[in-house]
C-alpha cells in the first residue's frame, strides 16, 4: 500500500509531519516551486565557480582557511576532502527515526534555494530517505558551532558512496545500502560538501523528537496527577477556575481545565467532602501552578524549533534574486541549545513533583493506606523501591538540567570562538525526557495501586479511563514481584499515547 506524500518546501514543514518521517510512514517529494529555486541558487553557484573572484565555500578553504584559494581543477576534491576530514564523530549512532529526521532536515533546509545545492543531490538525498536509506551518524561530536559539523558530515558521506547506513534496519557499508536500494553516489561539485554540512538538522532532529515526547509527557503528568489526587483522596478545590483566573497563566490555566476534565464525574470526591483535612501538599495542591510552567517552558521550545526547521542556516548563502552569495551565521545553534535546556529543565520540573507525589502515596504516615501500598507490609516491600528508581531519575534529571547554552568553548583556531553546544543540549534533554517517561510511568504504577484500595468508589472518568487501561497490562499485586517489568509495560502505554488516548476519549 503506497504511503501518503509529504510535498517539502523549505518552509512549511510541521513538527508533527516530522514525526510521521520518524516513523517512516510517508513518502517524501520536493515541492516544484521549490524545485525552481533550487536550480536557481545553483546557476549561480556555477557561474561563480567558473570565474576567478574568490568566493568562500566555493573556490576556498574553510574556516580559519577561508583566505586560501583553491584551483580550479582541485573543487571537486576539496569538497569531497571537506566531507572526509569532518566526518570526526564518536560515540552511539541516532537512532533510526531521529537519523531519518535529520536526513528530512537537510533536505528541507535545501529546499529553500539558498544552498546552491545540484537538484541531482537533492534528489539522491530524498529518494535515500523514500528508500530508507539511513546514514550512520555518531551522535558525539558537535559543538554547534558552524551548526552540527561532524554529524552532517557523515550524513553526507553516504550521498558520496562513503561511511555507513542503515537499508531497512540493517547496517552496512553505504555502497553496499545505495546499491540494495537502487541508487548511486554522486560527485559532489563546488559548495555542495559546505552546502550539506552547515546547518542545525543534527540538534533539530534529536530536540524534535524529544519536544513531541515531552508535550505528550506533559499530558501524562496531568494523568498521573490526577490518578494520585483520588488515589490519595485529595482536594478537587485547588483546581477550581477562579483560583487561576486571577492568576492567568496561561500553561496554569490549561493545566487546571485538564485537571477538572479528568477528575469530572468522581465518586471518591464525595467521600471526603467534611474530612479534617485542611490542605493536600504541595504536590497535589500545586499541580497546575508546577505543570503549567513546565508547559510554558515547552511552547517557547515549539516555537524555536518550528521556525528553525524551517530556516535557511548554510553559510554562505546564496540569493539568486539578487545575485549575490553572502556569509553569515545562521550556522550557529544558540536558539536550539537554550530551547533544549528550558526542555530538559520543564522535564525535570515534571519528573520531581511526580516523584514527592509517589512518596506521598507509599509513606504510610502521609497517605492513610498499607506501608509502599503492600498487602502484609513487612513480608512485602511492595513499591518501597520503586519510589527510590524514581528519586534516582529525579537525581540525575538535576544534573543534566545544567545549562549547555551558556557553556562554550572556542575552536577553528579561535575563528569559532563562540559556540552553542546546541547537539549536547539536545542530547541531554532526550536523556531526560527518557526519564521523565520512566518517572511518570511509575507513578500511573502506583496511583494505580492506591486506587485498588479505593474500591468499589470510583475515580472520575478520566482517571478511571487510565487506571482501566493499566490494568488491562498490570494486574493489582497482592504479592511481590519483579516491578522492572511492571514499569516497562506501563512506559509502553505511556510512550504510545495510549494513556493519553484513553483519557482524551474518556472526557470528550
Amino acid at each position: 500500500m503506497s504511503r501518503p506524500r509529504l510535498l517539502i518546501d523549505g518552509d512549511t514543514l510541521k513538527l508533527e509531519e516530522i514525526l510521521q518521517v520518524s516513523r517512516h510512514e510517508v513518502t517524501v517529494e520536493l515541492a516544484p516551486e521549490a524545485a525552481k529555486r533550487v536550480q536557481a541558487s545553483r546557476t549561480l553557484v556555477d557561474r561563480v565557480a567558473a570565474g576567478d573572484t574568490p568566493s568562500y565555500g566555493i573556490n576556498t578553504g574553510f574556516g580559519t582557511l577561508a583566505e586560501v584559494r583553491i584551483d580550479r581543477k582541485d573543487l571537486r576534491d576539496l569538497q569531497r576532502n571537506l566531507i572526509l576530514s569532518h566526518a570526526c564523530g564518536v560515540g552511539n549512532p541516532l537512532p533510526l527515526p531521529e537519523a531519518r529526521v535529520l536526513l528530512l532536515l537537510r533536505c528541507n533546509v535545501l529546499a529553500k534555494g539558498f544552498s546552491g545545492i545540484r537538484m541531482e543531490t537533492l534528489g539522491l538525498a530524498i529518494d535515500m530517505l523514500n528508500r530508507d536509506v539511513v546514514p550512520v551518524v555518531p551522535e558525539r561530536g558537535s559543538v554547534g558551532a558552524s551548526g552540527d559539523l561532524a554529524p552532517l558530515a557523515h550524513l553526507a558521506l553516504v550521498l558520496i558512496g562513503e561511511g555507513e547506513a542503515f537499508f531497512e534496519g540493517v547496517r552496512m557499508p553505504s555502497k553496499q545500502a545505495l546499491e540494495k536500494a537502487g541508487l548511486k553516489p554522486v560527485v559532489l561539485e563546488a559548495k555542495e560538501g559546505l552546502t550539506l554540512i552547515n546547518g542545525t538538522q543534527a540538534m533539530c532532529a534529536v530536540g524534535t523528537l524529544t519536544q513531541l515526547r515531552a508535550e505528550l509527557l506533559a499530558d501524562v503528568a496531568d494523568i498521573a496527577g490526577a490518578m494520585t489526587v483520588e488515589g490519595l483522596l485529595g482536594s478537587h478545590k485547588p483546581f477550581l477556575p477562579e483560583i487561576h483566573a486571577v492568576r492567568p497563566h496561561a500553561g496554569q490555566k490549561a493545566v487546571a481545565d485538564h485537571l477538572r476534565r479528568i477528575l469530572k464525574g468522581s465518586e471518591l470526591v464525595e467521600t471526603h467532602v467534611n474530612c479534617s483535612k485542611v490542605q493536600d501538599p504541595y504536590s497535589l495542591r500545586c499541580i497546575p501552578q508546577v505543570h503549567g510552567s513546565a508547559r510554558e517552558g515547552l511552547a517557547f521550545a515549539r516555537r524555536i524549533l518550528e521556525v528553525e526547521v524551517n530556516s535557511g542556516t548554510d553559510n554562505p548563502l546564496v540569493f539568486a534574486d539578487t545575485e549575490s552569495i553572502i556569509s553569515g551565521g545562521n550556522f550557529h545553534g544558540q536558539p536550539i541549545s537554550l530551547a533544549m535546556d528550558v526542555v530538559a529543565m520543564s522535564l525535570t520540573q515534571l519528573s520531581s513533583i511526580s516523584e514527592r507525589r509517589v512518596e506521598q502515596m507509599v509513606n504510610p504516615s502521609l497517605s492513610g493506606l498499607p506501608a509502599f501500598l503492600a498487602k502484609n507490609s513487612g513480608l512485602n516491600s511492595g513499591f518501597m523501591i520503586a519510589q527510590v528508581t524514581a528519586a534516582a531519575l529525579v537525581a540525575e534529571s538535576r544534573i543534566l538540567s545544567h545549562p549547555a547554552s551558556v557553556d562554550s568553548i572556542p575552536s577553528s583556531a579561535g575563528r569559532e570562538d563562540h559556540v552553542s553546544m546546541g547537539m549536547t543540549a539536545a542530547l541531554k534533554g532526550r536523556q531526560v525526557s527518557e526519564f521523565a517517561r520512566s518517572c511518570l510511568a511509575i507513578e500511573v504504577l502506583v496511583a494505580a495501586q492506591a486506587l485498588d484500595f479505593r474500591q468499589p468508589v470510583k475515580p472520575g472518568k478520566g482517571v478511571l479511563a487510565a487506571y482501566e487501561l493499566v490494568r488491562s497490562k498490570v494486574p493489582h499485586m497482592d504479592r511481590d514481584r519483579e516491578l522492572h517489568h511492571d514499569i516497562t509495560a506501563v512506559t509502553a502505554l505511556v510512550e504510545s499515547g495510549a494513556i493519553r488516548e484513553a483519557v482524551r476519549s474518556a472526557t470528550a
